[in-house]
């Protein structure tokens, strides 16, 4: 028996009449009988109905799960391709940031280098000056001693001189 071919309410029960025959049923029994069958359908249409409503808020709750599991697998999958975009971006940023400290090292070291040379060229520079001076010093200091022996020949005794002269 389908739910569409046969409908049958507790009111149809209780509301059914049969035809009194010779022979029949005890009548007291069958009314008996009727209103225990409609309780029951009374019952189970109750239970049916609160089971209907339970299987629609289940439904219901299964339907806001699947929209939740599908946003939330959105957003996995939203923050795995995030996650993938920021590591990419991260180390193209990396790798320009490793160049620019390269080139600033090389730029650094050719400074460095050309401070280097700069800083030969005047110590040979100061060098050679401080040679010239010592030359220079030397020469006049070989001045001053000749005119100091010269000046010393002044001042010696006449006698002295003689003698100097003749030991000479």
């Amino acid at each position: 028996m389908t739910d569409e071919s046969f409908h049958l309410t507790p009111h149809d029960i209780r509301g059914q009449e049969f035809q009194k025959v010779l022979r029949g049923y005890d009548i007291g029994q069958v009314e008996s009988f009727k209103q225990r069958v409609a309780d029951e359908l009374d019952r189970v249409m109750r239970e049916r109905l609160q089971l209907d409503e339970r299987l629609k808020s289940h439904l219901e709750q299964l339907r806001s799960f699947r929209e939740r599991d599908r946003a939330m697998n959105d957003a996995l999958v939203s923050a795995q391709q995030l996650r993938a975009d920021i590591q990419a971006q991260s180390g193209r940023e990396a790798e320009g940031v490793l160049k620019e400290a390269q080139a600033e090292a090389a730029r650094i070291l050719e400074r460095a280098a050309e401070e280097e040379q700069a800083a030969h060229q005047r110590i040979e520079a100061v060098t050679r000056q401080f040679s010239t001076y010592v030359g220079n010093l030397r020469g006049l200091l070989d001045r001053h001693q000749a005119e100091l022996s010269g000046l010393e020949a002044y001042l010696e005794p006449p006698a002295q001189a003689e003698r100097s002269r003749s030991h000479a």
